[in-house]
């Protein structure tokens, strides 16, 4: 059996309309995936903060590098966001929609994001992953990450990110 091919597409920060959908993309997923672990209030905040399209239209003016994955008939499977930080790619984001996952979307997502990280002349990608949600910290050790370190985070609106720290050499 072949393997699907994933193909990476850029968001621009003047593509509006592209935010605007990777937004609603992001925060379905979002939702779906995190309201049962954390819970719907905070999960809606960390949406608000982080997956809106002022946020992501911020986050790439400071550097963050979003990429769509798409299918080969354009479909839209999941997206990925990076940047260099403390001398390693930081991997913020790394999101599967459900109905895509188990079909090796998310290892091709590891390796274009590890790819970038050795074209920038970096060692490592690391990660901050919710400390309670086990079947993903499963899937990056996997990939090959192993925990660094733990951090509490306060994120405001009186809410904390309680995460590991996960790193993966490349």
């Amino acid at each position: 059996m072949s393997r699907e091919v994933i193909k990476f597409v850029r968001v621009k920060a003047e593509d509006r309309e592209q935010i605007a959908g990777l937004s609603a993309f992001a925060s379905s997923i979002v939702k779906e995936h995190f309201d049962p672990l954390i819970g719907p209030e905070q999960n809606d905040y960390m949406i608000a903060r982080f997956q809106s399209v002022p946020a992501i239209t911020e986050q790439i003016a400071s550097g963050y590098r979003y990429y769509l994955a798409e299918s080969e008939a354009g479909e839209l499977e999941g997206f990925l966001a990076f940047y260099p930080r403390d001398g390693k790619m930081y991997l913020s984001k790394f999101y599967v929609r459900s109905g895509a996952r188990g079909r090796g979307i998310a290892r091709q997502m590891f390796e274009f994001a590890a790819e970038e990280t050795r074209r920038e002349g970096l060692s490592a990608i690391f990660l901050n992953v919710n400390r309670d949600n086990g079947a993903v910290i499963r899937i990056y050790e996997h990939l090959g990450f192993r925990k660094v370190r733990e951090e509490k985070n306060a994120i405001g609106g009186g809410f904390y990110m309680d995460d590991f720290v996960l790193e993966c050499p490349v």
